[in-house]
């Protein structure tokens, strides 16, 4: 690798720790807002602004593709991600943002046994490594390192409900991998975002008529802008951007760094550290990004050295 790679490398990986950055917060933003809003409606909220969002750079660049074939397939796809962002909202009511996003360490796990078994993807050693370090890092920060609450299995209500979303997100890319049919990733994510957004229009009902909107605070208006655009747009064209440099099981590693993330803007924010053997359990999630990194660096050496 001559240095202008290098630079080049160094960029998109900085690009992508932005973006591990901005997922990071929409845990804390989402936790600060949760109670202003039903969870369906918040959710729902989030789906329609963050297709407004695209709007503009689809009709622009690839027009209002449409076919019954392409809406069905999206439909299907977005029932994973409206089932996990619902959960992640209801959950945040009961747990925190630091539990919620050691368990979404969770979901590369539950997408590599669904890949598995709906694509035929092989799990390589080291990603299998990395899947388990993210299983028991995630078990430790549920069960706040205590083995007593372990073998009782003494659920926070809250994190039970997020790792039930969880199990519904990691059917997402393999569901992407199988139906796709050559369309532009962004054009997918358009329609999925609509239909998701009419799966939680059915979900909220009667619902929405008997929210009193003018009560919803701006705070809580401000933080579903902010998760439509930054945590949802944005960092869907930075990781697509970097999948094209580093590849998907490298940009995947990212989602690791989320707990030490969330840890640190919790310290920013005055909240403090949580109990010191909760961090044992962030470690071992974090090794596992560097665990596959490495890995993935190595393949990509004897690659280019077979060349």
């Amino acid at each position: 690798m001559n240095r202008t790679e290098g630079d080049s490398l160094l960029r998109i990986h900085l690009l992508m720790g932005f973006s591990a950055f901005l997922v990071s917060t929409s845990f804390i933003v989402g936790k600060a807002i949760t109670a202003g809003l039903d969870p369906a409606a918040l959710t729902l909220i989030r789906f329609v602004l963050a297709t407004l969002f695209l709007l503009p750079y689809i009709i622009r660049y690839h027009g209002l593709m449409f076919s019954w074939s392409l809406f069905f397939r999206c439909a299907i796809i977005s029932l994973s991600l409206v089932a996990f962002f619902y959960s992640m909202f209801l959950s945040l009511r009961y747990t925190s943002a630091l539990n919620t996003s050691v368990i979404f360490t969770l979901v590369p796990s539950f997408a590599g046994i669904y890949a598995l078994l709906l694509v035929k993807e092989r799990l390589t050693g080291a990603k299998v490594i990395a899947l388990v370090c993210g299983m028991i890092g995630a078990v430790w920060v549920i069960f706040r390192g205590d083995l007593d609450q372990l073998l009782a299995m003494q659920w926070n209500k809250g994190d039970l409900i997020f790792m039930a979303g969880c199990v519904a997100m990691g059917l997402y890319t393999p569901l992407v991998r199988l139906l796709t049919r050559r369309e532009p990733m962004v054009v997918m994510t358009f329609w999925i975002l609509v239909t998701g957004s009419i799966w939680l229009l059915l979900l909220s009902g009667q619902r929405l008529f008997s929210i009193e909107w003018h009560t919803v605070s701006t705070s809580v208006w401000l933080g579903i802008c902010y998760l439509a655009l930054f945590t949802t747009v944005i960092t869907f064209f930075l990781t697509q951007y970097s999948i094209g440099f580093l590849g998907p099981t490298r940009v995947m590693a990212y989602s690791y760094l989320y707990p030490s993330l969330v840890l640190l803007l919790d310290m920013a924010l005055g909240k403090g550290l949580p109990q010191l053997r909760v961090l044992p359990g962030v470690l071992v999630v974090l090794a596992a990004m560097f665990v596959i990194q490495w890995s993935a660096r190595l393949n990509n050496q004897k690659g280019h050295a077979a060349k």
